[in-house]
């Protein structure tokens, strides 16, 4: 994934949304979502969803270059241990979590709406750049379409209140060794645009508490 900051659309109860810049990386995209959603609370008007969106590498052949992907599990890929016997995410550890998972009837909806495929989308805080890793991510996470970076900050910031989540990712590049030359970026943001124009409706009409 070429890095580029990343976006989060945040509903309130009004089906009125604000779009925000939150950075490049889980901790900032984290710390930006909190403090939106913080100050929307303290004003009295909380947002109900938030979505985070923006582009991201793809898992060949699932992926696709200028697709999108519709997150149906938002998963810290890299939190945990390196250890002799492989990587350990921090729930084998004992502790914290690695997942969180969008509303299912939202995901379905965002996917036939937009006519993106529905996988996992790993957050990560290395971007990666070699066949090795890509298919280390693969095998652990067989369910991956694509990899981002910021995704699963936003998703434990409005885990944190309560609020439901939905990621969508516009694939920019494959996953794998680092081609600058193989970005389209151009293409995954007017995709990304495109898709946003029909998720709004779906977004607009749905309701938490239908699901």
């Amino acid at each position: 994934m070429p890095p580029g900051s990343d976006e989060a659309v945040l509903g309130a109860a009004g089906r009125s949304f604000d779009v925000i810049t939150v950075g490049v990386g889980p901790a900032l995209a984290a710390a930006s979502t909190a403090s939106a959603l913080t100050a929307a609370a303290l004003r009295g008007t909380p947002y109900g969803l938030v979505v985070s969106a923006g582009i991201g590498g793809g898992f060949q052949p699932g992926a696709l270059l200028g697709s999108l992907v519709v997150a149906d599990d938002i998963v810290a890929a890299d939190l945990g241990a390196e250890t002799e016997d492989g990587f350990l995410p921090v729930t084998e550890l004992g502790f914290g979590t690695v997942r969180h998972e969008p509303p299912a009837d939202l995901v379905r909806r965002a996917a036939e709406s937009t006519g993106a495929r529905t996988g996992a989308v790993l957050t990560v805080s290395t971007v990666t750049g070699t066949a090795v890793r890509a298919a280390a991510l693969r095998e652990r996470h067989p369910t991956a379409l694509a990899e981002a970076m910021e995704g699963f900050g936003v998703a434990v910031a409005a885990a944190a209140q309560g609020v439901p989540v939905l990621e969508i990712r516009a694939i920019s590049n494959p996953v794998g060794p680092r081609d600058r030359a193989a970005w389209r970026i151009g293409d995954a943001l007017a995709a990304l645009t495109e898709g946003f124009g029909k998720l709004a409706p779906v977004l607009e009409g749905w309701n938490r508490h239908d699901s």
